[in-house]
């Protein structure tokens, strides 16, 4: 019953958890990512928001690169704090000017995917991650 209530949180069970996050969220992230860069290479007229001022083709170029390519670091644990940037701007652009006016219920998905990303640039890829592999154990105490 004790360890229910217990606060403290072992670095095994952070990095567990990160490991999970990080590899749930970017699968998810990537179906919405793959139906994009299906749209952007299917040679039809692209209909997409231009919200950035830099065209159809450009803004939809962007969020395949945030939700794609980005979504596969995270999933590989690489430069995860650099590849979630793309990403919060990704989702702060879909709440809040593409969905904005559309109500809580509509933005609420891309706001729990801008809370996680947000999470994970503070907290980084934890230990199950390539950046660790690539770091080496030197500095094991270090956040990743």
């Amino acid at each position: 019953m004790k360890k229910i209530f217990r606060l403290a949180i072992k670095n095994q069970q952070l990095d567990m958890v990160l490991l999970i996050v990080r590899i749930t969220i970017a699968s998810f992230m990537l179906f919405h990512g793959i139906t994009k860069l299906q749209t952007l290479f299917s040679g039809t007229t692209i209909q997409f928001p231009d919200l950035l001022g830099t065209g159809a083709t450009a803004s939809l170029a962007f969020a395949v690169f945030a939700e794609v390519g980005c979504s596969i670091l995270i999933l590989l644990g690489l430069a995860t704090r650099l590849a979630v940037i793309p990403l919060i701007i990704t989702m702060l652009v879909a709440a809040f000017i593409v969905l904005g006016t559309q109500g809580f219920l509509k933005q609420e998905l891309a706001l729990i995917y801008l809370l996680v990303y947000i999470a994970l640039f503070f907290t980084g890829s934890g230990k199950y991650s390539l950046d660790r592999l690539i770091a080496g154990n030197n500095n094991k105490n270090a956040a990743v």
